[in-house]
């Protein structure tokens, strides 16, 4: 069962995936099930990622996160790492529980005692693994019956076990705690993945079309506190899944992560999402919608100081001068810059780079682009992302939070996680509907970049301003907004989301209102 490695991919796995992250302390024991299961009537891997797909061949995978560990003292490397993998292998005839123990990045013979060397091709580090000492035989269990599976990992200073629940029965196996896993034991990453590794990948589980299911990541860490939510994977397997809309409810048993995952799709691969639609619709963190039609650079989002979205916005202006729409977009992921400019030029650290529709880049700072079709998707090692879906003349972005909660600041923050509230950047809090006077000159100003601190400099510049009036869908003229709300109605959009549908069908083109199809209606509607 392979670590992850290079790029993040956009379905579930290799990195790529929502974890359960203790809010102190360290791990003692981390479950998973599945829930809400809809249409999953079949399921393939290849066995080790070779062969042809075998019908109901998976593993079932608990996940620690990479840490240091007392294990990695023979290594030369201070970057060693231990990992631990508590795992349900079925082969599609029969399974086997047990535990799999990894020095990553070791670079020295592997130590004695059943450790087996690693490398991946090309690749000059040596990693080294061993499988706990015993393995429980477990029935076969076709995909089928996933909601009747639970797979737990247990560790402590002097021990660790493995039990996979099927129904009530319980099939335990016990380890060697070869990585001492519970003085490093933070997040704990659950799902259903393909039959294992090489040559040089994970494995796929592929679902069904129209397969969708609910995650639930449980762990005990000594308190009772909601876990964090941290967007990363640990595993080099995947499966064809990817993660899908409504948000799940909060429901026991917990401490728990939950999310839902299908063929469908539709949701950015974060902990917490907002966006910014057509003339320009802020839908925050928090879920607020407000409109925002200034133009001019301005900062979307800014978690720490590692993770900022700029957006470059518009004017209408002759035709629609009391609106605007975004550009071009930016984004800062440690030290990496990207940008793309106009929905055409993507500008990577200061230099234009070509990535074609279906291609990727993977740079050496763990930041990854995916172009498909006319989407953008550009996602760092922790989970924070952007997705731009390039539209005629303008851009819809949504902007991907990796570790929820978080502060957000930023037009799409909000103070405390509150709808109700927007912050400007000197901490000025303002309820909800603003004036036009502080959502333009105080709170939108606050928020606007200088061409010193721009990330957008390699874009075409824009003249920046502010409307003259508020305008909504009510202030178009009879005939046009009639034409336009029968678009969005016929599109099936739902009434939150109806006079931002018109607007922007009225300003940007029929086809804005896609944007509005199965999107969760917000929170508060700050333009009332």
């Amino acid at each position: 069962m392979t670590p992850k490695r290079s790029i993040r991919p956009l379905v579930v796995g290799n990195g790529n995936d929502i974890s359960a992250q203790a809010p102190s302390g360290f791990i003692s024991s981390s479950s998973g099930t599945f829930e809400n299961i809809v249409n999953v009537t079949s399921e393939s891997s290849p066995i080790a990622n070779a062969g042809p797909p075998v019908a109901n061949a998976y593993t079932l995978q608990i996940n620690t996160n990479f840490f240091s560990s007392t294990a990695c003292a023979g290594s030369p490397n201070a970057g060693c790492r231990g990992w631990e993998q508590f795992v349900h292998a079925n082969n599609g005839s029969s399974g086997l529980a047990y535990i799999q123990y990894w020095l990553l990045q070791y670079n020295a013979a592997c130590p004695a005692g059943g450790w087996t060397q690693f490398s991946f091709t090309g690749d000059p580090d040596i990693y080294c693994y061993r499988n706990s000492p015993s393995a429980v035989a477990v029935p076969n269990q076709p995909i089928t019956n996933l909601g009747a599976l639970r797979l737990t990992g247990t560790v402590s200073a002097s021990s660790d076990s493995v039990t996979l629940f099927v129904g009530s029965t319980a099939y335990n196996a016990t380890g060697s705690n070869s990585v001492n896993a519970a003085a490093g034991w933070t997040k704990s990453e659950f799902n259903v993945f393909g039959y294992g590794g090489n040559s040089d990948g994970g494995g796929a589980a592929t679902f069904n079309g129209g397969a969708s299911l609910n995650v639930r990541t449980r762990i005990t860490y000594g308190g009772t506190a909601a876990p964090i939510c941290a967007a990363e994977g640990f595993t080099g397997e995947t499966n064809s899944l990817n993660f899908g809309s409504p948000t799940p409810p909060a429901t026991p048993p917990g401490p728990a992560v939950i999310f839902v995952e299908n063929t469908t799709g539709g949701a950015a691969t974060n902990c917490a999402a907002a966006s910014v639609i057509g003339d320009t619709h802020q839908h925050t963190v928090a879920g607020l919608l407000y409109d925002f039609q200034a133009s001019g650079d301005f900062v979307e989002a800014q978690v720490g100081s590692t993770f900022e979205v700029q957006t470059r916005k518009v004017s209408g202006a002759p035709t629609w001068p009391n609106a605007s729409v975004d550009q071009s977009v930016a984004t800062r992921m440690g030290s990496t810059k990207v940008s793309l400019c106009d929905g055409k030029s993507l500008v990577v650290d200061g230099r234009i780079q070509d990535v074609p529709s279906g291609g990727a880049l993977h740079l050496s700072s763990g930041v990854d682009v995916h172009h498909v079709g006319n989407v953008y998707v550009v996602t760092d090692q922790t989970g924070n992302s952007i997705r731009v879906t390039v539209n005629s003349g303008y851009i819809d972005v949504t902007v991907g939070i990796g570790t929820s909660p978080a502060a957000v600041l930023g037009l799409l923050g909000n103070p405390n996680n509150d709808p109700k509230l927007l912050a400007a950047k000197d901490g000025t809090q303002y309820a909800v509907p603003l004036s036009f006077d502080d959502l333009y000159q105080k709170f939108g100003a606050s928020w606007r970049v200088t061409p010193v601190r721009t990330l957008l400099a390699s874009c075409a510049t824009v003249s920046s301003g502010n409307p003259s009036a508020p305008f909504f869908a009510r202030d178009l003229k009879d005939d046009v907004r009639k034409r336009s709300e029968n678009i969005c109605l016929q599109a099936k959009v739902v009434q939150a989301w109806l006079d931002a549908c018109t607007l922007d069908v009225a300003v940007v083109g029929d086809r804005a209102a896609t944007a509005y199809i199965g999107r969760t209606p917000p929170v508060v509607n700050g333009n009332r």
